[in-house]
């Protein structure tokens, strides 16, 4: 079976590189899945899920809070703003934080546009990795607690 090579970087780290045969993405004009012999492509990735198949056909799951995607012939290249592997979600302080930032943006009174703009890009985070960890708690995968 072909594949090709899949690698999610943010600034911090190097979440993941492996050989798969499916990546399907969340970008600015909808989901994406890019499979072996894929077109070349640069687009947007907007806060969402990540799931790539491996050779094997495991699936592994990142939740992202936007970043670029650039397809090659033979590889994808992830530029994530954050980028989190499923078992590394904690469900509880995902949601814990997703709900600070929405207490935050109820005040709007005394927050200023880009503060705004900020809190926003906060929550879509959050709201990604809690749709994450849900969903692989969900299917008995453990998640555990990021100190």
């Amino acid at each position: 079976m072909d594949s090709f090579k899949f690698k999610i970087v943010t600034p911090e780290r190097l979440v993941q590189e492996l050989d798969v045969v499916q990546a399907t993405m969340p970008t600015a004009l909808g989901d994406i899945t890019v499979l072996p012999h894929h077109i070349p492509l640069v687009a947007s990735v907007v806060p969402g899920e990540i799931v790539i198949k491996d050779a094997e056909g495991a699936e592994h799951s990142f939740a992202v809070s936007g970043g670029f995607v650039q397809v090659y012939p033979g590889k994808l290249v992830i530029l994530a703003d954050t980028a989190d592997m499923a078992h590394e979600i904690s469900e509880e302080q995902a949601l814990l934080a997703h709900k600070r930032a929405q207490e935050l943006l109820g005040q709007k009174a005394g927050i200023r546009d880009h503060e705004y703009a900020a809190l926003q890009v906060l929550m879509d985070k959050e709201f990604a990795r809690l749709k994450v960890a849900r969903k692989y708690k969900q299917r008995g995968v453990r998640v555990r607690d990021i100190k």
